[in-house]
């Protein structure tokens, strides 16, 4: 079993989604995650960008490492 470190940080784990199965390291146990992936963009006036953003929250069933983080499906 993972402990949290020093920092306070704990392992949590992202399930279903794009993420599905990214480990990741978070403090402060935060209801929710979020996750970004770039979209391509046809012409970029300025620099302009377009991502993705998928939501991940907090089973607050799990208590010990890892954490869980499921898919929420009503992200945009």
């Amino acid at each position: 079993m993972e402990t949290s470190d020093a920092t306070g940080q704990e392992t949590a784990v992202l399930d279903d989604g794009p993420a599905d199965g990214l480990r990741i390291r978070v403090t402060g146990r935060p209801r929710a995650i979020q996750v970004t992936y770039p979209c391509e963009v046809d012409a970029s006036p300025g620099g302009v960008r377009a991502e993705a953003l998928y939501i991940y929250r907090r089973d607050l069933r799990v208590e010990h490492e890892p954490l869980r983080y499921g898919f929420d499906t009503a992200s945009p």
